[in-house]
């Protein structure tokens, strides 16, 4: 299959560019490569919980140089669809400040009386109380939002409810449901692309789950990547109806040999073939960085879409 010319890049965060506590080979070297090149690009989350600044210094904390602007959640993509179906409006909110800052940016403001809106994410400690008024709020007749499905999240002690779980409660009560925003809902997608000014026929998502990052990049028109360094393995593609339109083992494989590097692989090389007089051996140095450099510039590029030979 002929790959399409990427000149721009969508990545989900966890699974993809980290894992737990640390950067996942080659991450560092890719944002950095799409940085130095000034190729458009972001990194989606799902979590609603931190403001894209509270993620950038997470991300640099794991020696990853993502700035804040570069960074979209899935609080981000909610309060850019409500601002624009009601601007300036009110409403509920069950979150965390990543949430009610981003709503707030958007120009609208919280109030426990009839808002327009009763939006749910992620927080570190759900309420009783609160989740009892936004059902009561919803049954008066507040529009139900929910920043992403995830019924469940990762802690060290195990797993914990998640905006899923929430929602579905909530549900169970008012016989609404909401209207999800986050991945698999393309409209996440669609958002970011207009974000960075992308269009989706030259644009990749890269991501480690086939039932939201691959299923929601298809549906947006995007070439997608599946990576395998996060939860989905090989056995789990084939139970899907669809497939992505590249399976990687991890975004070290997207990362652009260096001409530099390129030069030093060839000086190594021609150090071990041995026997060579040392004009011979500055010859075959020369060539084989020369070489070397002609292979990276004709080859396949990162920042077009391809991985390298």
């Amino acid at each position: 299959m002929e790959l399409p010319q990427i000149e721009c890049w969508l990545t989900d965060m966890d699974g993809v560019l980290v894992s737990e506590q640390q950067a996942l080979p080659g991450a560092k070297e890719l944002i950095q490569q799409w940085t130095e090149a000034d190729v458009p690009f972001l990194v989606l989350t799902n979590n609603s919980i931190y403001t894209a600044r509270d993620l950038s210094a997470r991300l640099r904390s794991k020696g990853l140089n993502v700035p804040e602007d570069r960074i979209w959640t899935s609080a981000l993509a909610t309060a850019d669809f409500l601002a624009g179906q009601v601007p300036g409006g009110s409403t509920f909110v069950v979150g965390e400040v990543g949430l009610t800052t981003a709503l707030h940016e958007a120009g609208f403001i919280m109030t426990e009386e009839d808002p327009d809106f009763v939006v749910v994410g992620e927080t570190h400690n759900y309420s009783f109380e609160a989740i009892t008024k936004a059902i009561r709020l919803i049954s008066g007749g507040a529009r139900f939002i929910a920043t992403n499905p995830d019924a469940t999240g990762p802690s060290p002690e195990g797993i914990l409810p998640a905006t899923g779980a929430i929602t579905s409660l909530i549900t169970k009560a008012t016989g609404a449901e909401p209207y999800v925003i986050g991945k698999p809902n393309p409209m996440m997608f669609r958002s970011a692309l207009n974000k960075i000014g992308a269009h989706s026929s030259n644009t990749a998502m890269i991501g480690d789950r086939m039932d939201t990052d691959i299923l929601a990049g298809m549906e947006a028109g995007l070439h997608t990547i599946l990576v395998m360094s996060g939860i989905t393995s090989p056995t789990d593609i084939s139970k899907h109806p669809y497939r992505p339109d590249r399976v990687l083992k991890g975004v070290y494989e997207l990362v652009e040999r260096r001409a530099d590097d390129a030069v030093e692989v060839g000086r190594d090389e021609g150090s071990r073939a041995g026997g060579s007089s040392g004009r011979d051996s500055h010859s075959e140095d020369s060539s084989a960085g020369d070489s070397s450099t002609g292979d990276l510039s004709a080859g396949d590029s990162p920042t077009a879409g391809h991985s390298p030979a």
